[in-house]
This record gives structure tokens, sequence and C-alpha cells, in this order.
């Protein structure tokens, strides 16, 4: 029974349409990337209500971020700018914090501050809040809808990340598999098509990505790509740095795949040709290696957990990747434009993509167990859910080549005990050449018709002209018998439909590596919660804590407002001030005042605290001890008379 192998034009629409599919549904829904670093405090918070306005709005990230002249604006309730425009670095040790100063003079309502920076890994991050001095007002400024990264900029940025992927695996597996498995392949035109799509896909990706990375990670404008002076400023970024070097890397590339399908594909000198075998496959691995460099250098790899060991996993990873997809997509283009590729070829690859298989996975455990942490946060987060799916793709992949294997061991056993090199070489020149169609009536060999062509009389044109077409139709003839005999063979075509099937799944698996790659670790995600749920209330660690509360005993002057200053609001040693006022702002004098202070978290309190009278409406106490670190409850008892008086609370956090 004679097995068909599917027609490559079909296949590869196949392989097309996956694409595309994949590509519409991952990168259109999965949003703008999220990104490394996140916002995990802010001095004023959101939604706080503050008795005067402050001096200056403080914002604190859980890793470090890249800040630009309008990374954090401040608008006043008709959408004015109420800050000097000043960023200030308030770092300290592992504290990320920046700030801005406020003009003097604000005057009561509600404000929004907007920030948008860009975050170690490259990834840009934005956001906005509002809080309000004196009490709420309404607002003409509208919270944007759109964080940095996202929209049809994100989209194509997202897009051209992924060719970036596609074109280096395709660049680097492709050359690896010639020099590795297949070296008569260099000959041959289909692979040598696919190496150089793979150069020009990594190439034309690389230099849209420079080009949209102002927009991307600033204003989301299409139109933005042609800004020089935004270009200029991403030249100066660790990002730009990584894509311009890329840029020169591949200019290198261009000369190691010009020597590979010119130079080294001609030579026939066996000594030569070994010599030049090595030189080629150092310089190629270095080329590659710094190509995979430009990305571990700038994105997630170069920042948080064991960065200098990151990087060189990294880079290996990579390496892996390329050399086992990418050998993977030669081989298939090999098994259906130039089925002659022996059995030896593909036991080679064979052994190549088993190598990259397991570096891939030790390389994989690293970097989950870097960039996930705990089991928890495997299941519990995107990036966590993310990374099984591409273990499970990977495991089916793995899956499918076990079957690959198998249909190479029967076509070893199904093949002669040798290869006829001659007739191998001619067959690849006939298949790569793909010019020709096929013909029923005519009969003999190509060369044959050709020699006859070369000896009729150049006078005489008309039979120069029949034994032309004589030439073409026994070359189609020859061709048409090589493919019934490629069809023919049952392991053959069974390699090539499981080679087939590696290829589509690797798209896939491609895909989901590249919205990996843009998407927060779960590690930063579940730390970023943890700092943000330390944080959550109306407080920022080593600032004095500021609240107004407003109390009604229910008796003669028994309306009021109490003012508590808690200096420096952090563990250990505090002074609390304290100011009680009439409706009309003017002091109140009372009987009496106490504070009591209550971890409720972990069952400490309550602590009392008496403060003294200085004057009339102002008490004070000093050295008031809060041993931890949590969120507090502050209760507040004021009496108006010997009968009337109320307890208030609220929470406040101390760092």
């Amino acid at each position: 029974m004679t097995t068909t192998a599917p027609r490559l034009g079909h296949a590869l629409t196949r392989l097309l349409l996956v694409v595309a599919a994949l590509l519409g549904t991952l990168l259109a829904t999965a949003g703008p990337a999220s990104a490394h670093a996140a916002l995990t405090g802010s001095d004023p918070q959101d939604g706080a209500v503050v008795a005067t306005a402050p001096k200056d709005v403080n914002l604190t990230f859980s890793e470090q971020v890249a800040m630009g002249a309008d990374s954090i604006r401040v608008l006043d309730p008709s959408g004015k700018r109420a800050d000097t425009g000043e960023i200030r670095d308030m770092c300290s040790g592992s504290i990320v914090r920046y700030g801005v100063e406020l003009l003097p003079g604000l005057p009561d309502g509600t404000y929004t501050v907007a920030w948008q920076t860009v975050s170690a890994d490259s990834h840009p991050v934005s956001g906005a809040f509002t809080f309000s001095v004196g009490a709420p007002s309404t607002t003409s400024v509208a919270l944007p809808e759109q964080t940095a990264g996202g929209g049809i900029v994100g989209a194509l940025y997202g897009i051209a990340r992924y060719l970036s992927y596609a074109g280096f695996v395709v660049l680097v597996g492709g050359g690896a598999f010639v020099l590795a498995c297949w070296p008569r392949g260099a000959g041959v035109r289909p692979v040598q098509r696919l190496v150089v799509r793979g150069w020009l896909t990594l190439t034309g990706a690389t230099l849209a990505m420079l080009l949209l990375r102002s927009p991307y990670t600033g204003s989301g404008k299409l139109a933005d790509v042609f800004d020089l002076a935004g270009l200029q400023a991403v030249l100066a970024t660790k990002t730009g740095a990584a894509l311009s070097s890329r840029l020169l890397l591949l200019g290198a590339a261009a000369l190691f795949v010009a020597v590979l399908f010119g130079a080294y594909a001609r030579r026939t000198d066996e000594k030569e040709l070994k010599d030049l075998t090595f030189g080629l496959a150092l310089g190629g691995t270095v080329v590659a290696a710094g190509i995979a460099g430009t990305w571990a250098l700038a994105e997630h790899a170069s920042t948080g957990l064991q960065p200098g060991i990151a990087m060189p996993v990294d880079i290996l990873h990579l390496l892996a990747v390329a050399g086992w997809l990418g050998g993977l997509t030669t081989l298939l283009v090999a098994l259906y434009r130039a089925p002659s590729v022996g059995r030896a070829a593909v036991e080679r690859y064979s052994k190549l993509a088993f190598g990259s298989v397991v570096v891939l996975v030790a390389t994989g455990i690293y970097q989950s167990w870097r960039q996930v942490g705990t089991w928890s946060a495997l299941t519990d987060t995107r990036y966590g859910q993310l990374l099984l799916v591409k273990i499970g793709l990977v495991a089916v992949l793995v899956g499918i080549a076990w079957v690959s294997r198998r249909w190479v061991r029967r076509l070893g056993e199904a093949a002669e005990a040798s290869e006829t090199p001659e007739a191998t070489d001619v067959a690849d020149e006939v298949d790569a050449s793909g010019e020709v169609d096929a013909s029923e009536g005519a009969e003999g060999t190509a060369s044959e018709a050709a020699d006859g062509g070369r000896d009729a009389d150049d006078t005489d044109r008309v039979d120069a002209a029949r034994a032309e077409q004589l030439a073409r139709q026994r070359a189609a003839v020859a061709t048409a018998r090589r493919k019934r005999e490629r069809d023919a063979d049952p392991e053959r075509a069974g390699l090539r439909r499981s080679v087939l099937t590696e290829a589509a799944v690797a798209v896939v698996l491609l895909a989901v590596t590249t919205v990996l790659t843009s998407t927060e670790p779960a590690r930063t995600e579940e730390e970023a919660g943890r700092l943000k749920a330390s944080s959550g209330s109306s407080a920022v660690p080593n600032r004095p804590i500021d609240v107004r509360l407003p109390f009604d005993t229910g008796g003669v002057d028994g309306k009021g407002t109490v003012q508590l200053t808690l200096s420096p609001g952090r563990t250990g040693a505090n002074a609390l001030h304290i100011f009680v006022l009439r409706p009309n702002g003017r002091p109140l004098d009372v009987p009496e005042v106490k504070v009591a202070f209550t971890l409720k978290e972990k069952q400490i309190g309550p602590l009392p605290v008496l403060p003294d009278r200085i004057q009339t409406g102002h008490w004070t106490a000093s050295s008031v001890q809060l041993p931890m670190a949590g969120e507090w409850q502050m209760q507040v008892t004021v009496r108006t008379s010997e009968i009337d008086q109320t307890t208030i609370d609220k929470n406040v956090k101390i760092g």
C-alpha cells in the first residue's frame, strides 16, 4: 500500500494558520504586559484624606525602575499640574522610592497622581490613584483606561517580539543543523532560503522593536515611531543598547551565512572542509551566544534573584531551544524539499535534539525555581499557569520526538546498506530547483537531454528549441519519478508527518514562551502582594502619621475634631501629639483624652497611652512604644464632661 506524504504547500499553509490563530489569541487577549516592578506603597495613599496639603508625593516600588522627567505627575481637581516636575531619588538600600515635590499653597480638594516608568527588565508599568486634601471633591481628571504597553503599539511590539524569537530559532538552529548534522545541506536551495529568511526575520523584528520602543514605553501613539528624539532616548537605555548590539551581531551573522552557503558549500577538499567547519562552528557559537545574550542582558534574567547566574543560564536555555526547534524546522524543510536527506543526518539531529532537551530541562528547572519560588505561585499566578502550559507542551513535544525516533529506526531498517553520494547530490540539485512540472509522455534523463541540446547545431534555432523543450520534459519526468518513489516510502512519509506535528506544536510553544517573557514573574507578584498588604494603611514606613478624626459626645461642646500626629511612625519609640479642635478650628479644652494601640493580628494590646495636657486643646505623650510592624488599631477616647465621652478608632500602618 502506498503512503503519500502531505504536500509542502498544504503543510506550510497549516503552520501559517496555526501561527495566525495563536498570535490572535495570545497577543490580543493577553492584554498589556505585566512587568517585573510593581507599586507597593505611596504617600499619601490611594483614597487617603489628609488635613493639610503634603509637601511631596512619594512612590515605593518592588524593584528598581527607570524614571523620566514626567514619570510622576500630580494634577489638581481642574487638571492642572500641582507638582514642580522634579523627580527626587529617595532610594535607600533595598527600598526603591521616588518622589515629586508639590507646589505650595494647594487648596482643598481631590488630587490625581499619575505615574509611568520602565522596570529593570525592560517592561513598562503605569498607574494612577487619588488623594484628597481637607475633604474629597469633584475632579475633571479622568484616570487613564489604557496602561503602558497596551493598545496597537503594544500588540505590534508583542508580534515583533515573537518574530524575533522565531527568527533567532530558525537562524541558529538551521546553521547548527547544517554544520552538525547535514553538511551537504549547505548546497540545498530550500535550506539556504530558510536560514536566510530566519536572519531577515530577526533583523526586521529587531528594527521594529527599536522603533516601537519609545511609544511602547511612553505615549502609546503609533506616530511616535518616527520621533528621532525618542529613538535617541531609547538608545541610551539598557534595552536600546541590547537591541542595537543585536543588530551589530546580526551583521556578523550575515557573514557567517554567506560563508556557510558560499565557500563552505563549494569546498571539496576534505581537510579544508574540516578546518572551515571548525571555524564556522566556533564563530557561529560565539555570535549565537552574543545574540542570545541581548535578551538575557535586558529582560527577566538581568534583575531579581541571582542575576550573575541567571544570565548565563538564560543564554544556554535560548541556544538549546534554537538547536532543538530550529533544527526541527530545517529537518522538516529537508524532508519535504530534499527527500534525499539521509538516515545518518536524521540520526545526528536526533542526538543534537536529545542534548538540547537535556540542557533545556536543566536550565528550565533553575529558571522556574528563580521566577516562581513557591508551589502556590505555580497555580495562583498567571506566570505560573503559563509555565505549566509550557511544561505540558514540552512534554508533548518530547512524546512526538519519541515517535519520530521510532520512524528513524524503521527507516534505517528499510534503507540500503550504503548510499550513492553522486546520485544523492543530483537529486538534491533537482529537488532544490523546484522549477519544472511533471509530464507523463517523456522518457530518459535530464542530463541526456541537456547534452543533446548542447550538441545540436547552434545555427538551427528550431532544433535547439525542440531540444530544450525535450530536456525540460525529461527533467520533469525524472522529478516526478523520484516523487513517486518518495511517496511510496511509508517510513519516510511517517517521519515527515511526525516532524510536521512536532513543528506545529513548536509554533504554539514559542508563542507561549513569548507571552511568558513579558509576564510578571510569580515570585515578584507574590512579593509585591505581600508588600502592598503590609503597607495598606494611612502611613508609609519612616514617615509621620497624621490623622484627623471627627467626634461627637452628645453633650454641650461635644462636637469637634481630634488631630493626632505620631512621629516618626515606625516601630520603637514614637512621639504623640494630640490636638482637640472645635468645628470652627479653634482649640477645645476637654477634661480627658486617652489613646490605646492594638495589633489584632498578633494579639498585642491594647497598649494604653495617657498623654499630658500641654495647653488648651494640646496633649502630648513621649516614648510611645510600638514593639513590631503591622496594622495597628488606634483608639482615641475623648471626654467632654463628667458623663459625656466617645471612643473613635483608626487603623494605621507602623513600618
